[in-house]
């Protein structure tokens, strides 16, 4: 599947800091020490319907990870699914009376579309479920010879007893984790399950619903071994960092690190970050409950893209956030304060500035301390809070680059 386009982003003549993350498995934050590559997963789309602010807080949050590796003197291999055929993509489809392949292939695009006008860098490999169906075969073999599978009826199920490691990820109790896989897709009421959490790997044939020839019969991939499959095939185990939205701890990430782990006795992934949820109106903003913004939306309305990108590193990452449209409106001027600043070309010192900025980023993707960095300089270099100064006269010159390489944010 072809990725999206990559901007041109310039290279810093200093070097960022290590990067430390937040680790969900140990709960503690963890330097990550790339092998050269740094190695990086993160869990697609389900193109079934548009890019909203929900979606492109994740991928700007791990954008900056990407970015803070690079500064950090790494190359980035970064690696990154869509989930073009599951039972959501189907019920949309047929509600809409659409092609399911046409309703992926249009909402994929306008993702694309969504992420090139935030200036969020492309993965090295954007992968597909559909194309990805001869990685999960393998993979599934693996696991059956290994005494992993189980069938019911005619779907096949991951033993998670089979993965020593199951639960150190998220680390929750089993009374959470009944609850969480029941909400988020799971079946732990299934008749002839040996354990309420297996999860299905591969469905047998649906009247109406696409399959595929498999030596475990025609079918499709369950959610999970699909990610896994990818993963391990493109980045091998044990690779840096498996990113996502905090949703997708339970059982998604789970359950993806329990399939390569029993598969290989390796580990998954060194480190897995999670970005929080964006709310709206109350509750989080999700395709179910309705109370969506999206990304293409307000690029139709005029909208600077650099200031919904400004409005997103406003919070951090992993923090839960309501969206309103005050924040927007306020970004939308900050943009243009800084880019009225920038455009005197002198202005107070930048190199602290450069500093700090790329101090935040290594700091668990601190944004909004590396935002309040540029926030002072614009204060300083305007006058806004007294004399304007103006001492560094080749400061636009020296910050321009950082924002962009660093933040993302091309002014």
């Amino acid at each position: 599947m072809r990725s999206w386009s990559a901007p041109d982003v310039p290279v810093l003549p200093v070097t960022g800091p290590p990067v430390v993350l937040h680790d969900t498995a140990t709960g503690g934050r963890v330097e990550t020490r790339p092998d050269g590559t740094a190695r990086l997963y993160a869990c697609g789309i389900t193109p079934y319907d548009a890019t909203h602010i929900g979606h492109a807080n994740t991928y700007v949050a791990f954008d900056l990870l990407y970015r803070a590796w690079r500064a950090a003197g790494y190359d980035v291999r970064y690696v990154q699914n869509v989930t073009d055929v599951d039972d959501p993509l189907l019920e949309r489809a047929a509600k809409v009376g659409v092609d399911w392949v046409e309703l992926a292939e249009r909402e994929t695009e306008l993702f694309r579309k969504d992420m090139e006008a935030l200036r969020v860098l492309p993965p090295a490999e954007y992968v597909g479920a559909v194309e990805s169906i001869p990685l999960v075969i393998e993979l599934l073999q693996r696991l059956d010879a290994a005494g992993a599978l189980y069938r019911v009826d005619d779907d096949l199920y991951f033993s998670v007893t089979a993965d020593p490691a199951f639960g150190l990820e998220s680390g929750y109790d089993r009374e959470t984790m009944l609850r969480l896989f029941g909400e988020r897709g799971g079946d732990p009421d299934r008749p002839g399950k040996k354990d309420p959490l297996d999860c299905v790997v591969w469905l047998g044939e649906r009247e109406g619903e696409p399959s595929w020839d498999s030596p475990f019969g025609k079918g499709r991939p369950g959610w999970h071994v699909e990610c896994a499959a990818i993963a391990e095939t493109h980045l091998g185990t044990s690779f840096d960092v498996q990113a996502g939205g905090s949703d997708l701890v339970f059982p998604h990430h789970e359950m993806s690190a329990g399939h390569v782990q029993a598969a290989t006795g390796e580990r998954f992934a060194q480190v897995y970050a999670h970005a929080g949820m964006v709310g709206y109106d109350g509750e989080k903003m999700s395709k179910s409950l309705g109370n969506l913004v999206f990304v293409s939306a307000l690029r139709n309305s005029d909208i600077d893209p650099m200031a919904i990108r400004l409005a997103l590193l406003r919070h951090h990452y992993r923090a839960d956030w309501e969206w309103t449209d005050d924040q927007l409106w306020e970004a939308v001027d900050e943009v243009a304060d800084w880019r009225r600043a920038l455009a005197l070309g002198a202005g107070a010192p930048a190199a602290p500035v450069v500093e700090e900025i790329l101090v935040a980023l290594a700091d668990d993707l601190d944004a909004p301390r590396a935002v309040a960095a540029v926030d002072g300089w614009v204060r300083a270099t305007l006058g806004t809070d007294g004399l304007a100064d103006t001492s560094d006269p080749d400061a636009a010159t020296t910050l321009l680059p950082v924002l962009d390489a660093a933040l993302g944010l091309a002014l």
